[in-house]
């Protein structure tokens, strides 16, 4: 991506060298980062009112309650994920935050969420998330070549060439993360706030219109899948 927004800069200043209009490039570049140090101002207030929400809510269990409601449905999309595993409330917070259209605030969940489901690949023996000479006992626990209490050893994984491949539950995760469904876009009410929206909150009725739907062939879309593994 550096290379990529290296190049289209480069380009640029070139055509705009051979072109004449360097001065205005610089006008240009100069008025964008006002702007851009003025957005980051107002995002930067945004985001901290609506994550520190998110905390608040966090702990005073009221995450820790909408997980609890979001667990049929958790169980629906992941199935194959422990009643009780952490990843379960880190997924529900993102989905939450999703919900309510914070963007940034559900990505520190989005990367705790996709952490416990490595960990859970590492307590299920996957190749790849077991470190070279370790094993994972039938309880989760990591030793360096010993017996476990607990039914014993689960295979280390071999590493180099085997790699990480993403879980099953990864995949669902993200598809669903970037597909999810949205009642009060708040990132897309700043920005057109700051640039001057007549109605910035005028985008709410598409966006949950256009997200429901979004989410709706994502659910679908890994349920055929997890359905095609079967098969």
């Amino acid at each position: 991506m550096n290379y990529l927004w290296g190049f289209m800069i480069l380009i640029g200043v070139i055509f705009a060298a051979f072109n004449g209009t360097l001065p205005e490039v610089t006008e240009a570049a100069v008025s964008s980062a006002k702007e851009a140090v003025a957005l980051c101002i107002t995002m930067m207030g945004v985001m901290s009112f609506w994550v520190g929400i998110m905390r608040i809510a966090e702990n005073a269990g009221i995450i820790e309650g909408a997980t609890k409601k979001m667990k049929p449905f958790l169980r629906f999309l992941f199935p194959n994920i422990p009643k009780d595993h952490p990843a379960n409330q880190c997924i529900a917070t993102n989905m939450i935050a999703n919900v309510f259209g914070l963007g940034w605030a559900a990505t520190p969940a989005g990367l705790k969420s996709m952490e416990e489901l490595s960990k859970l690949e590492a307590e299920r023996g996957t190749p790849g998330y077991v470190s070279e000479g370790e094993s994972i006992f039938a309880d989760g626990r990591k030793m360096r070549n010993k017996a476990g209490k607990n039914g014993g050893e689960l295979p280390a994984a071999a590493s180099g060439k085997s790699g990480r491949v993403a879980s099953k539950e990864m995949c669902t995760f993200l598809i669903l993360n970037i597909s999810s469904l949205q009642l009060i876009p708040v990132n897309m009410i700043a920005y057109r706030s700051q640039y001057g929206s007549v109605n910035p909150a005028g985008i709410i009725a598409p966006a949950i219109v256009a997200t429901f739907i979004s989410t709706a062939v994502a659910v679908v879309y890994c349920k055929m899948r997890d359905r095609k593994r079967r098969v």
